[in-house]
């Protein structure tokens, strides 16, 4: 790792600052107020949202598909001068510092704290591919994620369902949030029993855990949309749906992108139908998701609750992650100065993270010095 790499970024301008670089160095620990976890968080449905095209809107749709489905990097000519893109990703870099570059930052901040460690999967464990089904994650990978539960509370939440995103992972030791965090299996807690939809159930080692699905009254009208959809993408080819429980993704990874208009108008007219559903965009896929008040930054909140570090200033949670919806667990962690977001890209754009990873072999790696780093200071 390099690890003298922020220290010579730092001496290249006075004029940079730790706050634009996007560093820690006024983080605090998560410290929130005493009262109870709000109850204004769970299942708080707009009345006066439409659900249509939440931020698919229909006079940018085909802009916002395309932008969430970058081009692949030429090779670089290293006998040219650097071109603004390679110019605007060097600034980018300043501000979105690679972890493994910073790992000494950060585990010098989380000296003498409980590190809780949260991660997506596609594209963050597994490699983004055309099949979503064999969106499969390495042994290597899968051993380094064992290796980091024994030492840190880990849990992975992913906008698959909760049962197809543990049988990707196959590990018991871990706790799992499934479509966007609306279907969490995780410990049992007494605080977290009186939350409406937390029930207590047993996983399939027969453990006792809580099960929180704040969006269960949703599921007819989610399981109706999904049969239209895969009529539609019957006569679309390399269109395919996928039923992640309490939402539906629309893949047009593998479609024309002349194909595309159609698409997005044919889910679109059959959103009309369905008001108190919102259409939401990722890495070339469309998600029909409930409208509701809740997403993968409550779902931190949530299991931090549930796992007893919710009121500790002692308490870092980490949050890895490569997709738009894990923007809203880096806001989380950032605007409560709770802790690290740390974005899975290559490619610039704006987040909320505080540090960055390229792809899922840097993730790999990053993993493997959390442990290494933990066993060498116990």
């Amino acid at each position: 790792m390099e690890k003298n790499h922020n220290a010579s970024v730092l001496t290249e301008s006075a004029s940079l600052n730790n706050s634009r670089l996007g560093l820690h160095s006024a983080l605090l620990p998560y410290s929130p107020p005493d009262a109870v976890f709000s109850s204004s968080l769970f299942l708080t449905i707009p009345r006066k949202k439409t659900g249509l095209l939440d931020d698919v809107l229909s006079t940018c749709w085909l802009d916002a598909m395309k932008s969430s489905s970058p081009t692949h990097k030429k090779l670089k000519d290293f006998s040219t001068e650097p071109t603004d893109t390679e110019i605007a990703h060097r600034n980018w870099m300043l501000k979105y510092p690679s972890a493994l570059a910073s790992f000494e930052k950060i585990t010098s901040y989380a000296k003498g704290k409980r590190v809780v460690l949260f991660l997506d999967y596609d594209g963050t464990l597994s490699p983004i591919v055309d099949n979503p089904d064999r969106a499969f994650m390495s042994n290597n990978m899968r051993l380094a994620v064992k290796n980091v539960a024994r030492y840190f509370p880990t849990a992975i939440i992913s906008g698959r369902s909760r049962d197809k995103v543990l049988e990707f992972v196959g590990l018991t030791e871990l706790y799992y949030a499934g479509s966007h965090g609306m279907d969490i299996m995780g410990p049992v807690r007494p605080n977290t029993d009186g939350h409406t939809n937390c029930i207590r159930s047993t996983d399939n080692q027969g453990k006792e855990v809580n099960l929180f699905q704040p969006a269960s009254e949703f599921l007819p009208m989610i399981d109706e949309i999904y049969r239209s959809l895969v009529d539609i993408a019957k006569e679309i080819e390399g269109a395919t749906v996928e039923n992640n429980k309490f939402c539906i993704s629309v893949h047009y990874r593998n479609v024309d992108e002349k194909s595309w208009t159609t698409i997005a108008e044919s889910v679109h007219d059959i959103m009309k139908n369905y008001p108190r559903l919102r259409l939401t965009h990722g890495r070339k896929v469309l998600e029909v998701r409930p409208v509701l008040n809740w997403d993968k930054g409550k779902a931190v909140e949530f299991l931090l609750e549930s796992l007893g570090l919710s009121n500790s200033d002692n308490v870092l949670p980490i949050y890895v992650g490569d997709d738009r919806t894990d923007e809203d667990a880096f806001k989380v962690l950032r605007e409560g100065n709770r802790g690290y977001g740390i974005l899975v890209s290559s490619a610039p754009k704006e987040s909320n993270a505080f540090y960055s990873l390229r792809d899922p072999s840097e993730v790999l790696e990053f993993l493997r010095s959390l442990v290494i780093w933990k066993k060498a200071s116990a």
